[in-house]
């Protein structure tokens, strides 16, 4: 019974009272709630990562095009492997990769 006597002081305090109010209220109610801020954190993350990623898909983009403006072997390469050209008398043969078609053999 007397531990009891010392705790409700401290439980009927205002200032505690208000203050736990006011937690609960910024965890939960509030329009910017702990739980939102988690989720644009989240989401912050990644979008930061698409970015990052992006960035290096350009930089790769401009080095192969700067490749390709001063260097005409370059030109003759792409243009075989991307379209399959071929000078006059070559034959090309395509070969497809039985590895990466796993699941169908199975």
């Amino acid at each position: 019974m007397s531990a009891i006597k010392k705790v409700i002081p401290f439980i009927t305090n205002r200032y505690l009272i208000v203050t736990i109010v006011f937690v609960i209220w910024m965890l939960f109610f509030d329009q910017r709630d702990f739980f939102l801020q988690r989720e644009r954190s989240a989401e912050l993350k990644k979008v930061e990562a698409a970015k990052k990623y992006y960035q290096d898909e350009i930089n790769n983009t401009k080095s192969q095009l700067e490749n390709l403006q001063n260097n005409p072997a370059s030109i003759e390469k792409f243009a075989r492997e991307r379209y399959l050209l071929r000078r006059d008398g070559e034959e090309v043969y395509l070969f497809e990769d039985s590895t990466k078609s796993g699941s169908e053999n199975k």
